[in-house]
């Protein structure tokens, strides 16, 4: 007689998602306000949303995203408790740009064989980035795909909403000539350009467990750095009206000055200066290692600027001074002025992703 096939001899597991669920659910519950309803294990998240009945006109923003390959640095060193920070990072860091708040946020994680602790490590870092972006997780998703998946192999992706009054929407509607761009400084890589990272860590020959004496920690610690989560700050920056905030700007895939053309009006163009950071030690590991151009470095690195404000001229200085109160280095990176013929044959960076935007100049050398 033929042996039965089986669901668990197909490779999944479903004792194991129900153990999964219940090793991370006190971490989600944390998250969750009285706004959300019905707990975890729901066929869909509930949120409350007669909050927004105190809104003239509310808008809703959504965003969604993923880490890239740095999960691959997660699984070869079998730590999987910080890819939730670069994942909660990634996606509500965007939807604050425009000045909404992230009101609830759901996770997808597909992995090659469901490991519970492995699957709990991952949600319960989602959880804690969700709490201090004051976000609630309101579901989520775990899928094993055996097969299309190694069984250490796993990803992981997430999408959040988040509301903004409408006269309170930020962006190159409100840049003018004149304006001031505060950074805010990165916790390190963040989630983007693992790709070349990986690649000339490959090429230098380096493993993970290598000690570097530039980063105090092994190499590996410090490419799983997780993504800095500037929601709250960035929130509370624009609620300071000493600050005078216009836009922000989330540095991910591109670069800085890719990111910046994208909140800045046609027309203007915005002056970065590079000698006005030190470049973190990370990025010129990368850079000296595989001998990376400069045009490479910037238009896939953060460099060591994860987020910038564009202030009113006179908001720089309250600006600059309310970041460090909220514990987030921050300096004058440039200005924004009208593009004129003196611009002419200057080398400009224009938006990218079909968006009409203004252009970037960066100027200088790194310190």
């Amino acid at each position: 007689m033929t042996e039965p096939i089986t669901y668990a001899a197909a490779g999944v597991d479903t004792e194991a998602g129900d153990k999964a669920v219940e090793l991370m659910k006190d971490a989600v519950r944390k998250t969750h306000g009285p706004e959300v309803l019905g707990g975890v294990g729901g066929f869909a998240g509930m949120f409350d949303a007669s909050a927004l009945v105190g809104y003239t006109r509310p808008l809703l923003a959504t965003s969604t995203d993923g880490v890239g390959t740095k999960v691959a640095i997660a699984q070869a060193m079998d730590k999987h408790d910080t890819i939730g920070h670069d994942l909660v990072g990634m996606v509500v860091d965007d939807i604050v740009v425009v000045g909404a708040k992230p009101l609830f946020m759901t996770d997808y994680i597909a992995c090659g064989k469901l490991v519970p602790e492995r699957i709990a490590d991952i949600v319960r870092g989602i959880a804690e980035a969700c709490e201090i972006a004051g976000t609630a997780l309101v579901g989520g998703e775990t899928a094993e795909h055996p097969g299309l998946l190694g069984v250490d192999e796993y990803d992981v992706a997430g999408a959040a909403t988040g509301v903004v009054e409408a006269d309170a929407m930020l962006g190159p509607e409100r840049v003018r000539a004149g304006d001031v761009l505060v950074a805010m400084g990165a916790s390190g890589l963040h989630s983007n350009g693992y790709s070349l990272v990986r690649a000339v860590v490959r090429h230098a020959g380096w493993e993970l467990d290598r000690h570097v004496e530039e980063f105090g920690r092994t190499l590996g610690e410090e490419l799983l750095e997780p993504t800095k989560v500037y929601a709250s700050d960035c929130l509370a920056l624009a609620a300071d009206e000493a600050a005078q905030v216009h836009a922000f700007t989330h540095v991910t895939g591109g670069g800085l000055a890719a990111n910046l053309a994208r909140v800045l009006p046609a027309g203007l163009v915005a002056t970065v200066d590079r000698a006005s950071w030190e470049v973190p030690a990370v990025f010129r590991t990368v850079r000296e290692l595989g001998s990376v151009p400069r045009g490479d470095l910037e238009n896939t690195l953060n460099l060591g600027v994860g987020m910038v404000a564009i202030v009113g001229a006179e908001g720089a200085d309250a600006a600059i001074a309310r970041c460090r109160a909220l514990g987030v280095d921050a300096w004058v990176l440039g200005e924004v002025a009208e593009l004129s013929d003196e611009h002419a044959g200057l080398e400009l960076v224009a938006g990218t992703k079909g968006v009409q935007a203004g252009a970037v100049r960066l100027v200088g050398d790194y310190r």
